[in-house]
């Protein structure tokens, strides 16, 4: 594991569109969620692992932004069909190698307070503290978004 850098927190899924995923099997869009098993290696959001091979998930449509504007994106996220239980460290995220979270390489995106994006960078796992760090350090700068580069997927909000 990979500590992204000091005093940063790592947003959970909002608990109610957890639940509601799980329980009326109805997304953010108001879309029937799929029901898929896992072939293995799927990211998990809400437990910031890969999938094991078998594990029932969801795949449904989630935005990470709260307020409407021309940043407000909908995307495709994968979590488990059922509650876990499971303790997930919110301070640190698995990088660099083919099973972790977040692979070898990722974006990250600065955002405003007004949820619009401040600047941008694709970078290397062994990289990224230092452009965390970098963007924390800009005053307009209040969380970062990390993706995955190549279908472009929402895997996680830093918050300071």
């Amino acid at each position: 594991m990979t500590n992204l850098i000091n005093n940063t927190r790592i947003a959970p899924i909002p608990a109610p569109y957890l639940e509601r995923l799980r329980t009326e099997g109805v997304d953010a869009l108001g879309q029937p969620v799929k029901r898929v098993i896992a072939q293995g290696g799927e990211p998990c959001r809400d437990v910031l692992r890969r999938a094991k091979a078998g594990e029932e998930l969801l795949l449904a449509s989630f935005s990470p932004f709260e307020k409407t504007g021309p940043y407000k994106e909908y995307g495709p996220i994968f979590v488990l069909a059922n509650d876990s239980g499971e303790t997930v460290d919110r301070s640190s995220i698995a990088t660099g190698g083919g099973g972790d979270y977040l692979r070898a390489q990722f974006a990250i995106r600065a955002y405003s307070k007004d949820e619009e994006i401040v600047d941008a960078a694709l970078v290397e796992a062994t990289n990224a503290p230092a452009i965390i760090e970098k963007f924390f350090a800009r005053e307009d700068t209040a969380f970062l978004h990390v993706r995955f580069p190549t279908y472009g997927c929402f895997a996680a909000r830093l918050d300071r």
